[in-house]
């Protein structure tokens, strides 16, 4: 099996406040790229759409510009900017830092496709 999708043409974008993803749906690949504006944050953004306080979602990541911050529920806290490669497990709040947009590329199975649904 060989799949290539590119970019410049998503399967979908996704908006929600502050912010959107595009993504590109693979066989056992999501890709997406999140764009956040400053002044994002998930629990005011993503939360009402997702109907759960935190984030329940795991990530991979990599930033590309911007930079964030991310308090996970058991109270560990980082913060990350371009160049930083992430794992996030379930369970976590995160929000732009600064006035520059954050921008994500996220690595996931097939469970990105919930991220930001109703």
């Amino acid at each position: 099996m060989m799949e290539v999708k590119t970019l410049d043409k998503p399967d979908e974008r996704r908006d929600f406040p502050r912010g959107h993803l595009e993504a590109v749906h693979m066989t056992d690949l999501d890709f997406a790229v999140a764009t956040f504006e400053p002044g994002w944050r998930w629990t005011e953004s993503v939360a009402p759409l997702a109907g759960t306080d935190t984030c329940q979602m795991h990530h991979n990541g990599y930033i590309v510009q911007g930079r964030m911050h991310i308090a996970m529920d058991d109270g560990g806290e980082t913060e990350v900017g371009p160049g930083d490669v992430f794992v996030i497990s379930p369970g976590h709040d995160a929000w732009v830092v600064g006035d520059e947009q954050a921008v994500v590329y996220d690595f996931q199975g097939q469970t990105a496709r919930e991220f930001a649904k109703k």
